[in-house]
């Protein structure tokens, strides 16, 4: 069991032969005294620094836990919002050549039947030649008849 200040204050010592002075013991006991009950204050000050200090360092150390978690939940949110990103932006491209697609098909098949119109049109416009030469062979031999029917009257 430790000593306290009361221990010391209360020891007694057996007087010898040519002993020490008693004042000058007490005196010193008095000094061991207050030292030894200034050493327990700090020393009482210094666990209860330390209790202090424990459940800091305890609520330091459960803070660094939850950052940590944080920064596992952010990191893989993160992660998330990335793949997330990145199947929208497939989509979207793939909607987009998809349509892409759409467009050249419309375009290729308008330009078929642009193309067969134009056929049309050229078989019609040579048909429609072909009528008008035929229609003003026919009206120049009768004009030519007529003139050599009135030549042959006239002779």
């Amino acid at each position: 069991m430790p000593l306290t200040p009361l221990d010391i204050v209360n020891k007694e010592f057996k007087h010898g032969f040519r002993g020490y002075s008693e004042d000058d013991v007490n005196e010193f006991l008095d000094e061991i005294v207050r030292d030894y009950e200034a050493l327990i204050k700090e020393n009482d000050e210094l666990k209860e620094n330390t209790s202090g200090m424990t459940e800091r360092l305890e609520q330091y150390r459960k803070l660094e836990a939850t950052l940590q978690n944080t920064l596992v939940i952010a990191q893989q949110t993160a992660e998330e919002v990335k793949t997330a990103a990145r199947k929208e932006a497939e989509l979207i491209v793939r909607e987009a050549e998809a349509r892409a697609e759409e467009i050249v098909r419309q375009a290729e098949s308008r330009a078929r039947e642009v193309e067969t119109q134009l056929v049309q049109l050229r078989y019609e416009s040579e048909k429609f030649r072909a009528q008008v030469k035929s229609l003003l062979e026919s009206q120049l031999r009768l004009v030519s008849d007529a003139s050599l029917a009135h030549a042959t009257v006239e002779t």
